[in-house]
């Protein structure tokens, strides 16, 4: 079981940030570990900035807040910009290369460049961008099964959005396959 894993999953307002911030809490739950799911948002809905912190962890968590994430889920260059120089020595960005060039300031991480946007677009739903991007980093990091995820959207989407389960179950098993899972 992982120990415990802080990380903060940034984009704008409409790219799911939230989502997948919950569903990522949602599947650690089912699966037993303590969890943290703390959103930020901008004072826009839509197109202003979107962060969230998950904290996953197999004791009990004392802050819902970490200033020193192991990982970064970056949609967008702006937020990117903000939050890689705050990943840990050793930790793992994870960029969305369809909007945001790969950081070249943070020397001590390892930098994973997934073209969501992109690979969202060649499987019929560029909203799935960020289903992409949790596949990548569950696929790589496994905080926790790429199966809990999906049997969590059933929990964490609403009703009006179920429909697009499979396409984003698909999106996840690609983010997955784009890291060597």
């Amino acid at each position: 079981m992982l120990k415990r894993q802080e990380v903060i999953i940034a984009g704008m307002g409409g790219q799911g940030i939230m989502v997948i911030g919950q569903l990522l809490a949602h599947a650690a739950v089912m699966e037993g570990s303590s969890v943290v799911w703390f959103p930020t948002y901008g004072p826009e809905t839509r197109g202003g900035f979107a962060e969230c912190t998950v904290i996953v962890a197999s004791e009990e968590i004392g802050s819902p807040v970490t200033s020193t994430p192991d990982v970064l889920i970056a949609m967008t260059q702006p937020l990117l910009d903000k939050f890689a120089p705050t990943v840990k020595p050793g930790g793992t960005i994870f960029v969305n290369t369809s909007l945001a060039e790969p950081p070249t300031n943070c020397p001590n991480c390892k930098i994973v460049g997934i073209a969501a946007n992109d690979v969202a677009t060649e499987l019929g739903n560029v909203k799935a961008a960020n289903m992409v991007m949790l596949g990548a980093y569950v696929g790589m990091l496994k905080p926790v099964k790429l199966e809990s995820l999906k049997a969590s959207m059933e929990e964490v989407l609403p009703e009006h959005n179920r429909r697009f389960i499979p396409a984003n179950n698909a999106a996840l098993e690609k983010g997955a396959t784009l890291v060597g899972v």
